[in-house]
């Protein structure tokens, strides 16, 4: 349902985005979360984050799109994830704060909701997803995030789904070769 041909109304609204949203577990990652400790007691969790993703994120960044996680939990994992990919937007915050927590953000940037892509999977994203321009389910959403999204993905969170909506969103922009060439600038090169 993501791919294919690109519409005038998709090229008009995937212009005026200028904010990915994303949820983590089951968007991001497959939802799943291995949790255990260290031999003293330290508590550890770990994600498994696909590297397609990473470099989808990369290239839509090349297109003038901020980059923002809104997770319904707190993760040193994704934490981490969002400092390697240069995500400056990562919020996690309690099941419920979402909306609120992605209201501040868009007032502090001066953004509306026409400005919004949102990529969710489950019943918590609602809120944001029915606000948001572009809302965008990955493959495995609950029905009722399926329902009310625009785009859902070919494949499920964690298996490159954010991938596809990154390039999706890039082609519509009619900025895929802009976005390869930055890609593949030799290091040192001048732009």
């Amino acid at each position: 349902m993501i791919k294919g041909i690109v519409t005038a109304g998709e090229k008009e609204m995937a212009l005026g985005i200028k904010l990915l949203i994303l949820d983590v577990d089951g968007v991001l990652t497959d939802g799943g979360i291995i949790t255990g400790s260290t031999m003293e007691g330290v508590p550890i969790e770990l994600k498994s984050f696909n590297s397609q993703d990473g470099l989808g994120l990369r290239l839509v960044k090349t297109c003038g799109i901020e980059l923002a996680i809104v997770s319904g939990r707190t993760s040193l994992a994704t934490k981490c994830r969002a400092e390697e990919l240069g995500i400056l937007e990562c919020h996690q915050v309690s099941i419920g704060d979402k909306l609120p927590t992605v209201e501040k953000m868009l007032k502090q940037k001066n953004y509306g909701w026409e400005s919004v892509c949102m990529v969710g999977d489950d019943l918590v994203d609602l809120p944001v997803l029915e606000k948001s321009i572009l809302p965008v389910a990955v493959a495995n959403a609950v029905p009722e995030v399926r329902d009310i999204c625009k785009w859902i993905t070919d494949v499920p969170g964690g298996s490159g789904a954010v991938r596809e909506v990154c390039e999706r969103l890039i082609k519509a922009r009619g900025q895929w070769e802009q976005a390869l060439d930055t890609l593949l600038l030799p290091v040192g090169s001048p732009e």
